[in-house]
């Protein structure tokens, strides 16, 4: 892979751009609470999704539009990193018949949680994504990145993260603008994300969800995409490719996920899978 030069950016200083088309994954099974992925020359696109994970990006080389559950687009140039809460609704794509590299580390929620509890903070529900142009940030991570991908040893790599974790401080970084306030009771929100959260119900039909919401199917529709950023549909779909990624990363096999999943056949799976993830499952499983 044919690396972007991870220097500060600067108004006169155009970054090197990548000349190899690639995206790699790194993962860890003495780390299970982190995922890395390094890409170059990507056109791949993603529908707006979420997922149970706080993500950091970066973009290394040229420029992409982020969408992040509020209103508008931001784009993101070189350099810049974004910092996107778990369950937040969004979608970074690379501009119109361009290419994009970029860098992506998925932290659990949990270990995440734990760590800020130790030093006496606390992860917040509904936080909003944050947009950082901080040069030595962005060197930083990028240095954090490196060292994921490496030959270091666990303990150096899981000592650099939980450092660079441990630094971040959200206040520094203006947060986007959040959406719309939910127009559903939380009662009534939580009622219903608790019922497609059980294995048994991820297909549940538009009806049956608007009559346990005690709504019609388009107030429902409506007001649950102000409330999580998606349809019921879409969001059904989003949990899904969520627990098709953790059975990749166990090793099954791609055709029993699309039939427990509940997928029309392998190829709609994988379909969809890219659709939300920019890669083939079969990529993301190796």
């Amino acid at each position: 892979m044919s690396r972007v030069q991870h220097s500060p950016p600067q108004a006169d200083k155009i970054i090197p751009r990548a000349t190899e088309q690639h995206c790699a994954f790194w993962r860890d099974p003495a780390l299970p609470f982190v995922e890395s992925r390094q890409a170059c020359q990507s056109r791949a696109c993603y529908k707006a999704h979420s997922h149970p994970t706080f993500s950091i990006g970066a973009v290394d080389d040229g420029s992409s539009l982020f969408t992040g559950a509020g209103t508008g687009q931001s784009r993101l140039l070189p350099g810049t990193l974004v910092f996107i809460p778990a369950y937040c609704v969004h979608a970074c794509n690379p501009e119109l018949d361009a290419f994009w590299s970029y860098q992506m580390v998925h932290l659990d929620g949990a270990w995440l949680q734990a760590l800020r509890l130790e030093s006496g903070q606390a992860t917040r529900a509904g936080e909003p994504a944050r947009i950082s142009g901080d040069a030595g940030l962005y060197q930083r991570f990028c240095r954090l990145n490196d060292m994921l991908f490496s030959h270091a040893d666990t303990a150096a790599k899981e000592a650099a993260l939980i450092e660079f974790v441990g630094d971040y401080d959200a206040s520094a970084h203006p947060p986007l603008a959040s959406s719309m306030l939910p127009q559903l009771p939380h009662s009534t929100l939580k009622a219903l994300l608790l019922r497609l959260e059980e294995p048994a119900n991820q297909l549940l039909t538009l009806g049956e969800l608007a009559a346990l919401a005690g709504m019609g199917r388009y107030q429902l529709i409506r007001a649950f995409r102000a409330a999580t950023g998606l349809t019921p549909h879409a969001y059904q779909l989003n949990q899904r490719i969520n627990l098709a990624r953790d059975w990749l990363r166990r090793g099954t096999p791609v055709v029993d996920i699309a039939y427990d999943l509940g997928f029309a056949d392998q190829s709609h799976f994988q379909r969809v899978f890219k659709a939300h993830t920019g890669v083939t499952p079969g990529l993301y499983r190796n």
